[in-house]
C-alpha cells in the first residue's frame, strides 16, 4: 500500500501544478477579451466566460473545505482560502470585478498545489465523509473525491477554452502531457 500511496501523492501534486498553469494560460488568454465579452451569456453551463470562472471558485472552496474538514491540518488551506459566502450555490457569482476574480484564482492555486505538496501519505486511502449540496450524506475512498476534484476543473477549463475559441481567442496548447 505505500507505493500506491505515493503515487497518488505524486498524481495529485501533478494535477495541482497542471491546474495552476492551465489557470495561468485561461486567465491570459481570457484578459484578450474585454470585459462585456467575458460577461457575455454565451450558452455555457454557467452563461459566461467570467460565469464560468466564478463557478470553478466555487466549486474549488467547496471541495477544498470538505478535504479540510477530513482531520488532516495544513497550513495552505486557510480560513480566507476556503471562504464562500453563506447560500452561495454553484451559480453564485463570488466575484464580479475581473481583477479581484483572477487574484482569488492565483491564491486558490498556490494553495492548492501548498496543500498537495503537504498531504501526507495515507490521505487518499482514507474514507472521505461529508454531506452533498443537498444534505446527502456521502462516504467513498479520498483518491475518487480528490480525482473529482481535479477533474471538475478540467471540464469546466475546457468549457471556456472552447467559448474562447468561439470568440476568436487561441488559449494554445492546454494538454497535460506538455508539462512533461
Amino acid at each position: 500500500m505505500e507505493g500506491a500511496a505515493q503515487a497518488f501523492l505524486e498524481s495529485y501534486r501533478f494535477l495541482a501544478r497542471y491546474n495552476r498553469w492551465f489557470n495561468e494560460r485561461l486567465y491570459d488568454a481570457c484578459e484578450r477579451l474585454p470585459d462585456e465579452e467575458r460577461r457575455r451569456d454565451r450558452s455555457a453551463f454557467f452563461g459566461s466566460v467570467h460565469g464560468s470562472l466564478n463557478h470553478l471558485v466555487w466549486g474549488d472552496r467547496l471541495w477544498l473545505r470538505r478535504f479540510a474538514a477530513q482531520g488532516v491540518a495544513s497550513e495552505s488551506l486557510s480560513s480566507d482560502v476556503l471562504e464562500l459566502p453563506p447560500g452561495a450555490v454553484h451559480g453564485t457569482v463570488l466575484y464580479q470585478e475581473w481583477a479581484a476574480l483572477r487574484a482569488a484564482r492565483a491564491k486558490l492555486d498556490a494553495a492548492i498545489e501548498g496543500w498537495t505538496g503537504e498531504m501526507p501519505p495515507g490521505f487518499p486511502l482514507r474514507t472521505m465523509r461529508y454531506a452533498n449540496t443537498k444534505g446527502v450524506e456521502r462516504a467513498h475512498p479520498m483518491w475518487q473525491a480528490l480525482t473529482h476534484f481535479f477533474n471538475h476543473q478540467t471540464h469546466h477549463r475546457g468549457q471556456v477554452t472552447t467559448l474562447l475559441s468561439q470568440a476568436g481567442v487561441d488559449v494554445g496548447v492546454t494538454d497535460l502531457i506538455a508539462l512533461i
